[in-house]
C-alpha cells in the first residue's frame, strides 16, 4: 500500500508542478531571458546529435527495408516507408528521447545542483518563485524546440534514406523524392508535429520535477539525474502509444 500511495503522491506533486509552470506563462514576470537562454542550450546545443541521429536513422530504414520490399517487388516504395516511418513515429520519438538524454538530465542536474547548495531557498528568502523563475523557461523552451529540433531529424533523414536509395539500391532520386513526398498528408504532417511538442513538455518537466526533489547531497543530484532521463524516456514511449491511438481513432 505504501508503493501505491507514493506512487499517487508523485502524480500529485508532478501534476501540480506542471500545472503551475503553465498558469505562470499568464503571469509576470515572464523572465523572457532566461526562456531564450534555454532555447538557445535545447536548441541550438542539441542540433549535431539531431542530425546525426536523423540521417542514419534514415538511411538503416532505406538499407534495412530494401531488403523485405526487393522480395515483393516494391523497392520503388523506399520513399514512401522512410518518408512515413520517420514522420509519424520514429522522427517524433527519437528527437525526444535524444534530448530526454541530453537536456533532461542537465536540467534535473543543474537544479539538482542548485537544491543541495540551497540556492532555491535563497530565491525563495529574496521572494522569487523558483517555479516562475527556473521551471516555467525550461518548460517553455523544451516544448517549443523539440518539434523544431524533430523537423530537422525528419529532413536529415529523408536525406539519409535518399543517399541510400541512390548510391546503395541504385534508386532514381526523382522516384525516391516523389513517392517520399506525395505518401505524406495533412493528418501525417499534423501528427508528427503534435507528438513532439507533448513529448518536449514530458522531458522539460520530469527534468524540472527530479531536479527540485533532490535530497542527499551530490550523490542525490545524480540520482536525480539518473531518475530523469529513465522517467522521461518511459513516458515518451507511453506517450507515444496513446497519442498514436487517439490520432488513429480521429482520423476514422
Amino acid at each position: 500500500m505504501s508503493v501505491i500511495t507514493s506512487a499517487i503522491f508523485e502524480v500529485q506533486e508532478f501534476t501540480l508542478l506542471s500545472t503551475r509552470a503553465v498558469t505562470n506563462l499568464f503571469k509576470k514576470p515572464r523572465y523572457i531571458q532566461d526562456t531564450l537562454v534555454q532555447m538557445d542550450i535545447i536548441g541550438v546545443g542539441s542540433l549535431l546529435i539531431i542530425i546525426l541521429t536523423g540521417f542514419f536513422t534514415g538511411g538503416v530504414l532505406a538499407l534495412q527495408s530494401s531488403k523485405s520490399l526487393k522480395a515483393f517487388g516494391a523497392v520503388h516504395l523506399t520513399g514512401q516507408l522512410v518518408s512515413l516511418s520517420l514522420i509519424k513515429e520514429l522522427g517524433p520519438v527519437l528527437t525526444a528521447l535524444m534530448i530526454a538524454g541530453r537536456v533532461g538530465s542537465g536540467i534535473a542536474s543543474e537544479l539538482g545542483s542548485m537544491v543541495v547548495t540551497e540556492q532555491i531557498d535563497a530565491m525563495r528568502a529574496l521572494g522569487t518563485d523558483p517555479s516562475k523563475k527556473l521551471v516555467t523557461p525550461r518548460m517553455l523552451a523544451s516544448t517549443t524546440m523539440t518539434p523544431l529540433l524533430t523537423v530537422v531529424a525528419d529532413l536529415l533523414g529523408l536525406v539519409g534514406g535518399w543517399l541510400v536509395s541512390l548510391y546503395s539500391l541504385k534508386l532514381n532520386s526523382s522516384l525516391y523524392w516523389n513517392t517520399a513526398l506525395r505518401s505524406l498528408d495533412y493528418n501525417n504532417a499534423l501528427e508528427g508535429l503534435i507528438k513532439p511538442v507533448v513529448f518536449g513538455f514530458i522531458v522539460g518537466m520530469v527534468g524540472c520535477y527530479f531536479g527540485l526533489r533532490t535530497s542527499g547531497g551530490t550523490r542525490g543530484v545524480g540520482l536525480s539525474t539518473t531518475q530523469s532521463v529513465v522517467t522521461a524516456s518511459i513516458l515518451v514511449i507511453v506517450a507515444d502509444f496513446f497519442l498514436s491511438k487517439i490520432i488513429l481513432e480521429l482520423q476514422y
